[in-house]
């Protein structure tokens, strides 16, 4: 059986901040960037970054948007595309939820102008769009539509068991409920979530949303659900944990561990916990994905670009 593993990294944007300003001679001189490409050395691990289009205001009026972007590394970029590669994730990072009750026009015209910011300074290769993780993960259906027209195949997809929201704002955490409400799609519904942050346990859930049956079916093996509807394939693309829930080394031998005679392997972490300024910093995070990326090949498992787990 050939095992397959996809690794990918959300909420990225401050990385080609850095690069802008800072100017170093070469992309791999930066903290973020450096690791990875020492576990990629190392493991032969592969990367999708799913993008921001912009920073948020949440972390001060300092803004800086993928236009803003120097094209000097491109050159760099395209000479790693074989591994490391960059796709749609969002607008910003908040509000939370930002796809889930998104109109189509809104999704693909943003999709549009990543697509081509990314080429600008980055190369066709680098791009990624038939396997996409979104922010937050709920999509609308007319969202899915778009993403479908732009050329997406698969996305990641929330699962479990869902019900009707019951107009109890107190019932989700975070403002969630504002999210789901505003200009709110008939699919736009609540699920249960399994996740190691009990307070988002109680979630809001879009179109794009596996039954448990349909999630056990496919949680070990590369196999997808076709949504006949938009075209689209829905798959859960994280089957472990999320790194950056993982307090210590141990927990991610826990979470990868248990996983390793799967056909298929899924794992992500977030570009904010690389930063000692961001207020969860975890000084421990390239370790940690240094370890995961480990175990996984030493499991004899290939690590591949999420556009390679599309039949």
């Amino acid at each position: 059986m050939s095992k397959k593993a996809f690794f990918f990294i959300d909420d990225v944007i401050w990385v080609f901040r850095d690069l802008t300003r800072q100017r170093p001679a070469s992309i791999f001189e930066h903290h973020f960037l450096k690791s990875l490409k020492e576990t990629h050395d190392k493991t032969g691990l592969k990367v999708q970054m799913n993008l921001f289009y912009r920073t948020d205001y949440f972390y001060g009026n300092d803004e800086f948007s993928l236009a803003d972007m120097t094209d000097a590394y491109k050159a760099e970029f395209e000479a790693n595309s074989d591994w490391l590669k960059f796709a749609f994730h969002a607008k910003e990072e908040f509000p939370d939820y930002p796809n889930i009750n998104a109109d189509y026009q809104d999704i693909k015209d943003l999709f549009l102008a990543m697509e081509r910011e990314v080429i600008r300074f980055a190369g066709e290769n680098s791009w990624a769009k038939k396997a996409l993780c979104t922010h937050w993960l709920p999509l609308s259906k007319d969202a899915c539509k778009a993403l479908k027209d732009c050329g997406t195949e698969m996305v990641c997809c929330t699962y479990g068991e869902v019900e009707e929201y019951n107009g109890d704002v107190n019932s989700l955490p975070y403002g969630h409920a504002a999210r789901l409400l505003q200009n709110r799609k008939p699919e736009t519904k609540v699920f249960f979530r399994k996740s190691r942050d009990v307070a988002i346990s109680y979630s809001a859930c879009g179109w794009n949303h596996l039954t448990e049956a349909q999630w056990e079916a496919t949680k070990t093996t590369l196999d997808a659900i076709k949504d006949e509807e938009t075209g689209l394939w829905f798959k859960v693309y994280c089957n472990t944990g999320t790194i950056n829930l993982c307090e210590n080394f141990e927990q991610v031998r826990e979470d990868i561990v248990p996983a390793l005679d799967n056909e298929y392997l899924g794992f992500l972490i977030h570009e904010q916990y690389y930063y000692p300024d961001y207020y969860a910093y975890q000084p421990d995070a390239a370790a940690k994905i240094d370890l995961a990326a480990t175990l996984i090949a030493d499991a004899g498992f290939e690590f591949v670009n999420g556009e390679d787990l599309i039949g």
